[in-house]
This record gives C-alpha cells, sequence and structure tokens, in this order.
C-alpha cells in the first residue's frame, strides 16, 4: 500500500529516531530540511517551576523554521516533525505533552512503552498519525487494535530500548498480517542497511545512534567521540539502568566503575518516568547506542549524515541491479 501522509513527503525513506537528552529542535530543524522526520522525546523539554513551558517553546520554534524554509524552497519543502510521547503510567508529564502537541497540530506522534487509546485518538483529532514502537509481534497487534497507524519494530541491535528478535523474523511476522506503515529500528546506520529494510517488507528505516555524532546533537563531546570509536562489539545489552532492556556503550559503563560482563538485573517493576529522565541521574553518563555504529566515523553536521546515507542508498539500488 502507499504511505499515508505525511510519510510521503520525505526524500529518502528514514527517520530519526526520538534520543533522550539528545534530540533537540536544532537536530529535528536540521534533519527535517536535510529531508529525513527528525523527531524528539516530549520529556527532553524541560524547565523549572513558574518558568515558560519548554515544549510549547520548542514546538513554536520548530514549526517557525520549517515553514520559513518551506516558504523559501518550494520545490524542496522540509521534511515534517514528530514528536515522541513515553506513555508508560509513571509519565506524569503525559496529558499536558499530548494536549500542547494537538494544539501544535504536530504531524507525527511516535509512542513508546505501552498502547493508549486516548493518546491515539487526541493525535488523530489533531490530524496526526501515530506509530507505534514495539519488540515483538504480540504487542504489534496490541498496538493496532488499540488505534495506533503504523509500527516501529525494534529488532536486535536497537539503540535505546531495544528488542531481542532479529528483523527478518519481526518483519515477516508483522507483514502477515498487517500492510500498514511499517518502520525497522536495529543497527540501521548506512544507506544499504535503509534498502534492505526495505527489501524485507519495512517502508521506513529508523536511526537514532548515527545522529548522536553530529554537530547539532545535544551529546556529550566525549560520548560522540566514542560512538566514532566504537564498534558492535562495544554494546551490552542490560536492563541494571532503567528497568528495560537496553543497549548501551561498555566504554560508558567502564568508565562508572562497573564491569560490563556482570551486571546485576533490575526490577522492572520499579520502572519509573516520574521525573522526565529515562534512567537514574547516577547513570546519567551510561551512554545508549545500537550495534550499527561502525558505519559511523566522525563527528558532522547532520545534514552531510543524511547526504552520505542517501548517496549510500543510491548506490546500493543501482548495484542491485
Amino acid at each position: 500500500m502507499s504511505l499515508l501522509p505525511p510519510l510521503d513527503k520525505l526524500k529518502i525513506p528514514v527517520i530519526g529516531s526520538p534520543l533522550f537528552i539528545i534530540s533537540n529542535p536544532d537536530l529535528v530543524i536540521a534533519q527535517c530540511k536535510a529531508g529525513v522526520i527528525g523527531s524528539f522525546p516530549c520529556l527532553n523539554a524541560r524547565e523549572g517551576e513558574g518558568e515558560p513551558n519548554m515544549l510549547e517553546i520548542w514546538l513554536n520554534k520548530i514549526n517557525e523554521e520549517l515553514d520559513k524554509y518551506n516558504q523559501e524552497n518550494p520545490d524542496n519543502p522540509a521534511a515534517p516533525y514528530a514528536v515522541n510521547h513515553i506513555v508508560h503510567k509513571s509519565n506524569v508529564r503525559l496529558q499536558q505533552d499530548i494536549d500542547i502537541c494537538a494544539k501544535w497540530k504536530a504531524p507525527v506522534w511516535i509512542t513508546s512503552l505501552g498502547a493508549r487509546p486516548e493518546v491515539n485518538e487526541v493525535a488523530h483529532q489533531a490530524n496526526g498519525i501515530v506509530l507505534h514502537d514495539i519488540i515483538n509481534n504480540f504487542f504489534a497487534k496490541k498496538a493496532i487494535e488499540k488505534g495506533a497507524d503504523g509500527l516501529v519494530a525494534v529488532a536486535a541491535g536497537a539503540g535505546g530500548h531495544a528488542g531481542t528478535l532479529s528483523p527478518f523474523a519481526l518483519i515477516q511476522e508483522i507483514r502477515e498480517w498487517f500492510d500498514g506503515p511499517l518502520l525497522l529500528s536495529g543497527s540501521i546506520a548506512n544507506g544499504g542497511a535503509v534498502l534492505a529494510a526495505q527489501a524485507m517488507g519495512a517502508d521506513l528505516a529508523y536511526i537514532g545512534s548515527a545522529f548522536i555524532a553530529t554537530n547539532e546533537a545535544n551529546a556529550d563531546q566525549r560520548y560522540k567521540e566514542m560512538i566514532t570509536e566504537s564498534s558492535a562489539d562495544d554494546i551490552v545489552y542490560t536492563n541494571l539502568f532503567t528497568g528495560v532492556h537496553g543497549n548501551y556503550l561498555k566504554g560508558s559503563i567502564e568508565a562508572q566503575g562497573l564491569d560490563p560482563n556482570n551486571l546485576e538485573v533490575s526490577d522492572s517493576s520499579k520502572m519509573n518516568f516520574s521525573s522526565g529522565a529515562s534512567k537514574p541521574k547516577s547513570w546519567k553518563e551510561i551512554w545508549g547506542s545500537g550495534q550499527g555504529i561502525s558505519a559511523v566515523k566522525s563527528i558532522l553536521p547532520a545534514s552531510d549524515l543524511v547526504k552520505r546515507i542517501n548517496d549510500e542508498y543510491i548506490k546500493a539500488k543501482k548495484e542491485l541491479v
């Protein structure tokens, strides 16, 4: 089937995934101008008590910048942007954030850690579409039953809260019953991998870790450098830091005095997003990353990264032909 608007407006079939702390308006705007969907977790937009609402400020900036760009470049418009909502019950900001995103008519909503029909309804009333991230076929069916328009299949090797299933198995099982928008996340950091995702049945690739090592990303310089210096062997899969299994850079774990080969198992029932954090402050320098980072050799502008991926994507298609 053809992709739902506005997913059909992309120069290349890529969404920049929402990166906790790291994704900010500058990165989102750069991604969209380069032709891929830029996204950010709403929880990244924080403000102190009595201060202006930061999410409002961010959305205003993103909309203004992209509207201006589109007016100046009518033949080469920017891609739309996406907002990410952690819909876990511990997120006390959820209602406030979805109301603000509805007010600004965010075009794409990405929901994580639970499927909530009421969130989908608000998004649809604001003419947005909802993509829900899942790690297996069971949760995929639940998400569509509860009103999501599309799915982000988070396979083995993805950064952050990753699943364990092979992308081949996960995409195959979902495509047996679902013909709507389907994205694949997991070790995708070059254009050949984007094409491979489409070949196995996904519509779009979901790329996160590669964007950490960009100029616009709100990441520690040491984090960016570690991304460029690491490979798949340097990724550790654990639930110690958030209660949910995810992939992290071995070097950042060792820097905190921990043995990455002997990490404790966390109690998933204690997962809590009430403070807006994905992990306790004591783990703030434990850095997430997917397994595909060996393709990331240097820190560069987000637009240059998108161009590199696009060039590789075109080259891969020509070589297959």
